[in-house]
């Protein structure tokens, strides 16, 4: 690797802006600096610095053209993705898997569409990965004001489906990891349906990142048709060779609800989001926003039933938002709570989430659709 030029001693850059990466060079240092001014950066300013930092060093090091051209191409896409999604961001999303071999005609395929068609009608969009087969039911089911698509580029399949193609919110990725990262991202819950090894792929790798704290707790719905056997022989793998040699916790189950049954799946989807909202992280403490305040009967037994999850202290009602969260101006109309949570327990957070769902001081479940099981369970 040929080493940056020694510029320790030439003078440090007239403009500080907080502390942040470096190039190795105050001269440089400060031509970013300057091209931040000039851009008249103020708001996040400290990422957009090591976005330039890192290009410098990238320039610094000398890679060879092949990790340029990777690098170049991942960063174009996420950031092609990012632009498509940026005026939607307040709007639910789902994003939908499974087999781009599906045909029309095939049960799976109505399943597909008949779950997407019924969250457009309760204002979510789905997100597919825009090619044929579930991807295409999905999106048939959501209409056209509801679809999103993040296509692949293959040299055998796959062409966007007509239900997308000219859709201005379709974006096409060279890579499969920048093409999963805009699926799991954008979307606040997950249906996945019998597919092949792309959407095993898929499936593992979002609940690990549930299990892991990567992404942030969501609702998995695996989806069957009656009568299919494709979920309940994935669950006895994983229950007999996985949770059983101790590779996962019995708990991880938690993170995915296996149905055929299309109402059960939009129930679980929108009943997450009954009381619970959403959660941050402020200083060691998380806080997880809600719709309703637990009364304080509810609040003490929630804290003695998930003491396990705690590292001090019992899980508190907040009287307002946190300084860190009104400066940023964070939901501040929502009440919260806040636990100092063990960074390790994401199912056990996950059934902290369906608790804070099922009690009695909670908004009533959406008209129209089951309880989700687990809710169901807590109130009996």
């Amino acid at each position: 690797m040929t080493q940056p030029p020694d510029t320790s001693g030439l003078t440090p850059p007239a403009s500080g802006h907080g502390r942040g990466p470096r190039t190795g060079g105050p001269v440089l240092d400060a031509r970013v600096e300057s091209l931040l001014d000039e851009l008249r950066v103020t708001s996040n300013r400290d990422q957009l610095r090591e976005l330039f930092v890192s290009v410098v060093r990238v320039a610094q090091d000398r890679l060879d053209r092949l990790d340029l051209k990777i690098a170049n191409a991942a960063l174009r896409e996420i950031i092609e993705g990012f632009e498509v999604f940026a005026p939607y961001r307040s709007v639910p999303k789902i994003t939908m898997f499974g087999s781009a071999r599906t045909l029309p005609t095939d049960p799976l395929y109505a399943q597909a569409r008949d779950l997407a068609s019924r969250l457009a009608a309760r204002g979510w969009s789905t997100v597919t990965g825009a090619g044929p087969g579930i991807m295409a039911a999905g999106l048939e089911g959501a209409g056209p004001e509801h679809s999103f698509g993040i296509n692949i580029r293959l040299p055998f399949e796959q062409m966007a489906n007509p239900f997308i193609s000219s859709d201005p919110k379709l974006v096409s990725m060279k890579y499969f990891f920048t093409r999963k990262l805009l699926l799991v991202k954008e979307s606040d819950g997950y249906a996945v349906l019998p597919g092949g090894f792309g959407t095993l792929d898929e499936s593992f790798e979002l609940l690990t990142l549930l299990q892991t704290g990567k992404a942030e707790p969501a609702p998995v719905v695996l989806l069957e048709v009656p009568g299919g056997s494709y979920w309940h022989a994935w669950e006895r793998f994983v229950t007999e060779e996985v949770t059983a040699r101790g590779l996962i916790g019995r708990e991880d189950s938690s993170l995915y609800l296996i149905t055929d049954d299309v109402l059960q799946a939009a129930g679980e989807i929108l009943g997450f989001y009954r009381n619970y909202h959403s959660l941050r992280w402020v200083g060691d403490r998380m806080v997880i926003r809600l719709t309703a305040v637990p009364t304080e009967t509810e609040i003490a037994a929630l804290s003695e039933e998930f003491a396990g999850i705690c590292t001090r202290g019992p899980i508190e009602v907040l009287p307002g938002p946190l300084p860190t969260e009104t400066r940023q101006e964070d939901h501040l109309e929502l009440p919260r709570i806040a636990l100092s949570f063990d960074r390790t327990s994401f199912a056990q957070l996950r059934r902290l989430i369906d608790a804070l769902n099922a009690l009695p001081s909670a908004p009533p479940p959406p008209a129209g659709l089951p309880v989700p099981a687990c809710q169901l369970a807590r109130r009996a």
